[in-house]
């Protein structure tokens, strides 16, 4: 008996001590609590406040941008659509300014096709500088989006001989080339059908098969391509949401430098669609993925 009170007591002080403290604790913890708490609110508040000011001031940026490209192509735009014959010196002044601005969202090839046409039909002296003039632009344009579609493709190059062409009426195959992209291998082959050096221009069957598929299986297209054929624009569909597409770099009279592409169709023009059931493809790869 005399054991049990004293551990009563003991216990009896110490809850007495204890409880006190316990309290001052829950209150710091509480308080502590309430601090962080207060702070994560507040930085969160401040981010959603940056993030939403970042967002308007983008939008007005973007609004802004998007007038002024639409005051300054219909502008330009207009040359070409008046009812009255504009000067070939601001036709060729109006394209560069339409390529060097618009060429990712524009087919432009009518246009240079036209002034290519407008060009040929002078007699001025300046004729042949306007020639040189019209293939620089088209090949600076052509140089840029190769750059931008090589950083995120592939690619390889193929030089053709227009002498061996003649030996062969029926196409000129060139040596095929395994390409591989987001884990995706597909075989290209370049066949070259017919050349016309004057107007810079080739007919050529492009044979794409994927990996793992049958020889019947291979997607095959033919069609022509020249100076004004630019990638991102003119580019032929794949699966997988993918794109290919045949560049010439180089035409003279002996024979052509070509350059094939491979690329993610999301770098392709931005007048492009996306296929529905590549959207559909992609959700459930992302889902199985997780």
């Amino acid at each position: 008996m005399t054991t049990e009170k004293k551990e009563k007591d003991y216990w009896d002080k110490v809850d007495v001590i204890l409880r006190p403290l316990n309290g001052l604790l829950t209150a710091l913890a509480v308080g502590l609590l309430g601090y962080y708490t207060s702070g994560i609110v507040r930085q969160q508040e401040t981010r959603d406040s940056n993030e939403r000011v970042y967002t308007q001031l983008m939008s007005s940026r973007e609004q802004a941008d998007t007038g002024l490209r639409k005051d300054m192509f219909l502008s330009i735009i207009s040359v070409f659509l008046r009812p009255e014959p504009a000067a070939l010196e601001a036709k060729m002044l109006n394209l560069e300014m339409l390529a060097y601005n618009f060429h990712e969202s524009l087919n432009l090839k009518p246009l240079f096709a036209h002034v290519d046409r407008q060009i040929a039909g002078s007699t001025g002296r300046e004729k042949a500088d306007y020639v040189t003039r019209l293939n620089q632009v088209a090949k600076e344009i052509t140089t840029r989006q190769l750059l931008l579609l090589e950083q995120v493709g592939q690619k390889f190059g193929r030089t053709v001989d227009f002498e061996k062409l003649k030996a062969n009426p029926g196409g000129l195959e060139l040596e095929p080339e395994k390409l591989k992209l987001d884990n995706m291998e597909r075989e290209f082959t370049i066949t070259v059908l017919d050349v016309d050096p004057q107007r810079r221009d080739i007919r050529m069957e492009l044979g794409v098969r994927t990996s793992g598929e049958s020889a019947a299986m291979q997607q095959r297209r033919t069609f022509h391509v020249g100076y004004y054929d630019f990638p991102m624009i003119d580019n032929t569909r794949l699966s997988g949401d993918q794109r290919a597409a045949v560049v010439v770099n180089q035409l003279n009279e002996a024979g052509a430098d070509l350059t094939l592409v491979y690329f993610p169709g999301s770098y392709a023009s931005l007048r492009e669609k996306v296929s529905y059931d590549e959207v559909v493809e992609k959700l459930r790869m992302l889902g199985e993925s997780r």
